[in-house]
């Protein structure tokens, strides 16, 4: 390009950007939350630098003396960020380069912007799921606690949300212990995958200074390096599987706020909310809602959307790095926020909340959940069990008629449905004995659940 062409073209790279771009593509308002993520990785690098030559030790101490000045400045609520630094990185390289002069520029020798983020967001993401392991961890302690205060309670076990058999109310919270236990397994695979480190990837090609990732994986306590600059500096699934975990932990939270709701209501009676967990109405004094329950479980959809939201800006993506990856991070602390907060909202309520034995009992009772108990009666008495299966029927419909529970029938009622009915019925019959009898691998007998109790607990 020549004459006129060639000179508008240089003018207008030396323009300033327009306020709204600024604006638009600035992303300090929220990726300062990986402040100490990029100071960490900045120090580890400014080591490295020296240990490899690059920069002399002297001017290693400097820019770590330096970083440690910045991070003192953002922890006390002194540092000024800027929006015209435009993210995160800028700002700090900006005050770093005021507290230690020309040495300070020297920081970035051998890296870019672009496997400098992917670092700092590889360990913020590491240490945020940390977080919710620990969270997980404190949840599924007060589950097996309250397990173990009510493993002698019976319930009615619901398919369809219909009564289906009597179940201990410890089987039911051991069940989403267990769902909670899988969770946390499931960050801390991840977390091996998340905890590799891509400085030394630079822009996209690697760099040609002499740079040891290796040395700086280890001071931050990463679990190994990338193979490939491209791909370290361009992918984003560490980000999409820890949103992927999140919303495996938001959908079993939600299924546990649906039981709660359900158990909450009049028409199941089966637990009390704790006034700190629930509210009021403006209009009806009698009422308690079961607010935290309703909105765990309905923020499980934000953290549904930023999974899918980060794996449609991903899907269309060419190698390498693409200005689309900075929407990543609002979509991860959004995510995190509310997981952390819904893990510590449940573990509170489930502390609380108090059972309702008679009401379960009652709910037994009218669901007539101890049939199967007779069928399986009949049936080891020689019964075919679809004749057995129509015997204990015809007992329901006898007891639903009769407004009473199977176990209340008359002797001779029970013994004219089937001949082979006798006495010793009733010891079948009973809900404590139903679920004692269930002690198959991970049933509701008692011992079953103790063998839960104690694994989890480990």
């Amino acid at each position: 390009m020549t004459g006129k062409g060639a000179a508008l073209a240089l003018a207008r790279s030396s323009r300033g950007a327009h306020p709204l771009v600024e604006e638009f593509t600035q992303s300090v308002s929220y990726d300062r939350a990986l402040y100490r993520q990029d100071i960490a990785g900045s120090k580890a690098h400014a080591r490295m630098l020296a240990a490899q030559s690059v920069i002399s030790p002297d001017e290693a101490a400097m820019l770590v003396r330096g970083l440690d000045a910045v991070l003192d400045e953002i922890e006390s609520g002194s540092f000024v960020w800027s929006a015209a630094d435009e993210d995160l990185h800028m700002n700090i390289e900006r005050r770093l380069t005021e507290l230690a002069g020309d040495v300070g520029k020297k920081l970035h020798t051998g890296r870019s912007r672009n496997d400098q983020v992917a670092l700092d967001f590889r360990l913020f993401v590491s240490d945020r799921t940390r977080d919710w392991q620990a969270l997980l961890r404190a949840l599924i302690a007060v589950l097996v606690d309250s397990a173990e205060r009510h493993a002698d309670l019976i319930m009615p076990g619901f398919t369809h949300l219909q009564p289906g058999q009597p179940v201990s109310a410890a089987q039911h919270l051991l069940a989403y212990a267990w769902m909670f236990r899988r969770d946390a397994e499931r960050l801390a695979e991840a977390d091996g995958r998340i905890r590799v480190c891509p400085l030394g990837a630079a822009a996209l090609a690697g760099s040609t200074f002499p740079l040891d990732p290796r040395a700086v994986a280890a001071e931050l306590d990463m679990r190994g390096v990338f193979r490939n600059s491209m791909d370290a500096v361009s992918d984003r699934d560490f980000v999409l599987e820890a949103l992927f975990c999140a919303s495996l932990i938001m959908m079993h939270l939600s299924r546990l706020s649906e039981d709660i709701i359900l158990w909450a209501s009049p028409a199941f009676g089966f637990i009390r909310l704790p006034d700190a967990y629930s509210t009021g109405s403006s209009i009806m004094p009698q009422k308690r809602n079961p607010d935290t329950a309703e909105l765990t479980r309905g923020k499980c959809g934000r953290v549904y959307g930023a999974l899918l939201s980060l794996l449609t800006v991903m899907k269309g993506l060419p190698m390498t790095y693409n200005r689309d990856l900075q929407e990543d991070k609002e979509q991860f602390l959004d995510t995190d926020a509310t997981v952390a907060l819904s893990l510590r909202v449940m573990t509170g309520l489930l502390g609380e909340v108090v059972f309702v034995p008679e009401k379960m009992h009652e709910a037994l009772r009218k669901g007539f959940v101890n049939a199967t108990e007779l069928a399986d009666y009949l049936a080891a008495r020689g019964v075919p069990f679809r004749d057995a299966y129509r015997a204990a029927g015809k007992a329901v419909d006898e007891a639903a008629g009769r407004a009473c529970g199977l176990e209340d029938l008359p002797a001779d009622v029970l013994q004219g449905i089937h001949p082979l009915i006798a006495d010793d019925v009733r010891d079948v019959l009973n809900y404590e004995r139903a679920v004692a009898r269930r002690e198959s691998p991970g049933g509701t007998g008692p011992l079953s659940v103790q063998r839960q109790i104690a694994e989890l607990r480990r």
